[in-house]
This record gives structure tokens, sequence and C-alpha cells, in this order.
């Protein structure tokens, strides 16, 4: 039950967050970003407040995505608990913390502010989630006991 309440708690959170990057963001990157000369994403040159707009965006996109994989872990340890069902709850959340936090800090804040710090943090919360399924994965597998 508590990886299915926490994934509620973060899922809500993380629509609050994105209503907020949708809404209350676009103006404060434009203006943040004026003087930060344009990046290219993709072979394409875009103004730097669109770029960290889109970075939160893909903040709030693993949030959210793995909000509802804590409800999954939650669900699947109703049915079968197990200690890799747990590692998988920890892990999916430290990746909510640590990746999608560190882009929410990196963009609102600026990547001046500790940004090289932050890059090796979301690739840290970046690992966490893909542990964190590798461990579903062995909880799920049949021959797991």
């Amino acid at each position: 039950m508590k990886w299915i309440l926490l994934g509620a708690v973060l899922g809500g959170v993380g629509v609050g967050l994105g209503a907020f990057g949708a809404h209350g963001l676009d103006r404060y990157f434009v203006e943040k970003y004026a003087s930060t000369a344009p990046k290219t994403i993709a072979g394409h040159i875009v103004p730097a407040s669109w770029k960290y707009l889109q970075d939160y965006k893909t903040g709030v996109h693993y949030h959210l995505a793995h909000a509802l994989a804590m409800i999954a872990v939650g669900v699947v340890s109703l049915q079968r608990p197990s200690r890799w069902l747990n590692a998988a709850g920890v892990l999916f959340l430290l990746g909510i913390l640590l990746f999608s936090g560190s882009l929410y800090v990196l963009t609102i804040a600026g990547p001046d502010w500790l940004g090289v710090i932050w890059g090796l943090v979301a690739a840290v919360g970046g690992t966490m989630f893909l542990v964190g399924w590798a461990a579903f994965a062995v909880a799920a597998c049949p021959c797991h006991k």
C-alpha cells in the first residue's frame, strides 16, 4: 500500500509541476534566458528558453511515468510481496528525486548554478530508474519466488 500511496501523491505533485511548467515558467524562462546564446537541439537552433523548458518537461515526464511505476509496484506487491519490488519502489523514488529534481533545479536556477553537478545528479537518477526497472523485472519473473 505504501507504494500506491506514494505513487499517487507523487503523481499529483507531477501534475502540479507540469501545470506550473506550462503556465508559469514560459515567461520566466524567456526573461531568465534572454541573454543566453541559442542552443542546438537535433540540428535545430532554438532559443535557450525553449531548450530549458523542454528539459523541465522531460523531468515532469519521467516524474509522472515513475509515479505510475510506483503504483504498479504497489499493486503487484499486494499479490506477491518481494524485496525486489520494494527495491524497485525505492529506486523509482530516488530516480524521481535525483533525475527529475535535478532537471527542475537546473532549469529554474540556471545552468550556471552548479550545472555540472546537477548534470551528474541527473545521470545518477537516470541510473536509478534503469536499476529500478531491472529489479521490477526480477520480481515479476515467474522463476523468482
